[in-house]
């Protein structure tokens, strides 16, 4: 039987705080949580300030979930397996398996659970990835194609049970308790037949985004030598923004990014190694149909431009000019590797990082929504592998960077803010 014991490996980690004046049965629901994968299908919420396990959920035996996202910010939390590969031998047989992945997926005010959603190649084709965003399913294929389906309609049409948390359940002749272990969760949201398409498009690896007022999407041409031109489209009508191809003039190794504002303003976030600019969508002056984009504020990299950074001096005393230019994320300069929002505060936060002799050194800067000024830098203690996969979530007083190690070993530090009076004054003194 599968146990959850103290030492059990996180996978991953999400945190969510009660809101005020909402009225829970579960006196637990009123603290702010920190969502927690493990290794072995444990599903754990743990207070934010004690560390204490309020409530833990065994997922499932018949597959492996890794992955946590916020399916809607603060709402619905969605729980994603690894993809179902099959065995050596079945590969070689040729045989493939018609499940992909599944999607474990729940409310987070009270903590409740919706359902699993199996993701069958025999209902969508030949798939390569599923995901859930703000009540969209969204399924890509090898060749770019994304495909847009309602998560609401689906769970309406194929719930095959409803299914509660801590509730008796008989499933497939056997019974159990939803959510303990051995039983775990039954898959009970199976597609039987293709559900109603809401929206299709191209777009090189499948990348796509979608937000804005009114609806626009991101994506970048379905061509190799595009990759890094970002086109921003009607959604309505498929028409290019005016202005709506961004492209970031820049030389790295890391690819640029970009990202409708998760403040629900409309705007555009673009990130590159060096800059973070924040692009505003607005109509057209006397043209209400068609909208274009423009630049609201940018966020520079703090780098000291030296004029002779490319000359070099001999021991003669002869001048030589190198031939190369450093890329724009090399280490040893201040490179951005993560941009985050915190809506209460309405916050931009921004890490940063820059190679110190052999290690690291990150620092988190907090920036005005709106203007982006600089209201506060904290250095992060631990030092930054640049090697590493890092993640940075910031909610409220509470800071988590999630650290991955070679074969996933996980740290995770915690920060929490603490108010300063003299500090609190410059900070006011200095905001937007």
């Amino acid at each position: 039987m599968p146990k959850c014991s103290k030492s059990e490996k996180i996978e991953d980690a999400l945190l969510w705080e009660c809101p005020v004046g909402e009225i829970f049965s579960n006196p637990s629901d009123y603290k702010s949580s920190l969502i927690a994968l493990t290794a072995h299908n444990w599903l754990l919420r743990i207070s934010a300030t004690t560390g204490k396990i309020l409530e833990k959920i065994y997922l499932a035996s018949y597959c492996k979930f890794r992955y946590l996202s916020w399916d809607t910010p603060q709402e619905v939390i969605a729980v994603k397996s690894a993809q179902n590969k099959g065995s050596a031998m079945a590969r070689q047989a040729g045989i493939q398996q018609p499940v992909l992945l599944y999607l474990a997926v729940f409310r987070v005010l009270p903590f409740s659970l919706v359902g699993i959603l199996e993701i069958n190649k025999k209902i969508f084709g030949n798939i390569t990835d599923a995901t859930l965003s703000h009540g969209i399913l969204i399924v890509m294929y090898s060749s770019g194609l994304v495909r847009l389906y309602s998560f609401q309609a689906i769970t309406e049409q194929f719930m095959q049970q409803k299914l509660d948390l801590g509730c008796a359940c008989r499933w497939g002749g056997t019974t159990g308790t939803v959510g303990e272990a051995p039983f775990g969760i039954p898959c009970n949201i199976k597609i039987t037949d293709t559900p109603p398409l809401l929206f299709e498009v191209s777009s090189l690896e499948s990348a796509f985004q979608i937000g804005g007022h009114p609806w626009h999407y991101i994506i970048t041409p379905n061509k190799k030598k595009q990759k890094g031109v970002f086109h921003i489209c009607a959604l309505k009508d498929n028409s290019l923004a005016k202005n709506g191809i961004q492209e970031m003039e820049c030389c790295s190794l890391e690819s640029d990014w970009i990202y409708f504002h998760p403040d629900a303003s409309g705007r555009i976030i673009h990130v590159g190694p060096n800059q973070v600019k924040v692009l505003k969508l607005s109509e057209i002056e006397n043209n209400s149909s068609r909208h274009q984009i423009s630049e609201d504020f940018v966020i520079l990299a703090n780098r000291e431009k030296n004029k002779n950074e490319n000359l070099t001096v001999t021991a003669s005393g002869r001048v030589v000019k190198k031939t190369f230019n450093l890329l724009d994320d090399d280490p040893e300069q201040e490179t951005f590797k993560i941009v985050d929002y915190e809506d209460e505060l309405d916050l931009l936060s921004v890490v940063a990082v820059t190679q110190i002799d052999a290690e690291g050194k990150a620092h988190l800067d907090f920036h005005c929504n709106e203007y982006g000024t600089l209201l506060k830098s904290i250095p992060l203690v631990e030092s930054w592998d640049v090697t590493y996969s890092h993640e940075v979530y910031f909610d409220r007083d509470l800071v988590l960077h999630i650290e991955q190690k070679p074969n996933r070993v996980f740290s995770c530090y915690v920060y929490q803010m603490v108010c300063d009076t003299g500090e609190e004054e410059e900070t006011i003194n200095r905001s937007c």
